[in-house]
């Protein structure tokens, strides 16, 4: 969407300390405007439209005081500006005449009960919000090379600071009565060897995510309840993709995730159905006691995918060199140490696995994937998982969703679609104004 050109009177100091009026063209010195540059690069590179005529045609010939388009601008600064709640950015309209020439109010700014109609008039698209961010996904793959080729997964939790509504009260305003509690569970081991476990539980909603790996940005996503299962909603996340951004899929090559998404049926689904190679973390659900279990002849291997090999003469055991995957095949090539790295192998002659070992992933398709878990490859490429962490983060921080006054789901779902939006226009606008190392910038000017 193109911003009107508007002009308006400002005042500025000069040398001496006076003030003189000037008049300012926003589309010419919207460098001088400071962090309005960003609102700019997002309503220039929303392809929206096709919505707002949309709007514009159910508002028919109706009062017209304030313009569709300039209420939805309004709604997009808000999540630029990281204004958490309505009030606050119809506060910030009305003392802030340039904010509100960018959006596009001739006069003053709407009142409140306007905002609030044409909010829940919003909620009604939730469809359209939807198709605008597979609309930026699109834009954002002509505009970056390789987006989408490796994919990252999480979920972030988003915290309800309403009230739970009781069964027995009628649902109001001021009460939640979508949200409900859910929890996560970190375990990990202290140097000292002993087991550690912290637990965390929240009432509200989890946000579910697919991003670029590579340039941090969102691809798929879904809001849920709090307690629904991370593995549950990743399987319909992939099917919403095969569904309604099916190329993108097609296109992947990886799938990286934390524990918390170790499924069997997950890790199949990503390679048969998909041809994607899942990099998922995994979780020890072998029996206390049971570190390593019998592959073939004199070979092991322990729950994290590690092969070991056992000299015949000496009972030395070493682990065994990782040779890559055989698609062909769908097995996973184990090579001998000895002949690898060098070493003195006083059984080598007598192995009967020195000329290494094929291992079909069908043996555990928990434990072995397309990419082997001991090799180098699979930890630099779980290493990018990180980019939905930074993700949720900014979306936390930058966002506003660490403190927030959203009730109901309808209403999470169209706002972190339009802060995804918002996320993915942004960063599309600077790579068209040459600022390619910001894109991950969402707070500073360009």
């Amino acid at each position: 969407m193109k911003l009107s050109q508007n002009t308006l009177n400002t005042q500025r100091r000069d040398p001496y300390g006076y003030y003189t009026t000037t008049q300012l063209i926003l589309w010419n010195e919207i460098e001088e405007l400071g962090d309005l540059e960003r609102l700019r690069l997002v309503l220039e590179n929303m392809p929206d439209e096709a919505f707002m005529k949309k709007l514009e045609k159910e508002r028919g010939k109706g009062r017209d005081e304030y313009p569709v388009r300039a209420m939805w601008n309004a709604l997009l600064a808000g999540i630029v500006f990281q204004h958490e709640s309505d009030a606050k950015l119809l506060r910030e309209l009305s003392r802030n005449g340039q904010l509100r020439a960018m959006c596009g109010f001739h006069g003053k700014a709407p009142t409140p009960w306007a905002f609030s109609r044409f909010l829940k008039k919003i909620l009604a698209h939730q469809a359209d919000v939807e198709a605008l961010f597979d609309q930026l996904v699109k834009q954002a793959e002509k505009a970056l090379p390789g987006f989408g080729k490796h994919l990252a997964m999480d979920s972030k939790a988003i915290s309800s600071f309403a009230q739970r509504k009781n069964k027995k009260e009628k649902p109001d305003g001021r009460r939640d009565t979508d949200a409900d509690y859910g929890k996560k569970v970190y375990r990990g081991t202290r140097e000292d060897g002993t087991a550690w476990e912290k637990l965390i539980t929240w009432f509200g909603y989890k946000l579910h995510l697919v991003v670029d790996a590579v340039y941090e940005l969102p691809v798929a996503f879904s809001v849920t309840k709090a307690s629904v299962p991370d593995v549950k909603e990743a399987h319909r996340l992939l099917e919403q993709m095969e569904e309604r951004q099916s190329e993108w899929l097609a296109k992947a090559e990886t799938l990286s995730a934390d524990r918390g998404y170790d499924d069997t049926k997950l890790i199949e689904k990503c390679w048969d159905r998909y041809g994607i190679k899942p990099v998922i973390d995994i979780r020890n659900l072998w029996k206390d006691g049971e570190s390593t279990r019998q592959l073939k002849e004199n070979a092991t291997y322990n729950y994290k995918g590690n092969v070991y090999c056992h000299c015949p003469e000496t009972g030395t055991v070493r682990e065994m060199a990782c040779g890559g995957f055989e698609k062909d095949r769908n097995t996973l090539k184990k090579l001998c140490p000895a002949k690898q790295y060098g070493i003195t192998c006083a059984g080598q002659a007598a192995c009967p696995i020195a000329s290494g070992i094929r291992i079909s992933l069908s043996e555990d398709r928990r434990i072995f994937t397309p990419i082997d878990r001991a090799s180098y490859k699979w930890g630099r490429i779980y290493a990018k998982r990180t980019a939905v962490e930074r993700v949720n983060s900014r979306l936390e921080v930058s966002f506003g969703f660490e403190s927030h006054t959203i009730r109901g789901m309808k209403k999470m779902k169209v706002r972190c679609g339009l802060a995804l939006c918002v996320m993915l226009a942004m960063a599309i606008g600077r790579v068209k104004e040459k600022q390619g190392d910001h894109i991950r910038s969402l707070v500073k000017a360009a």
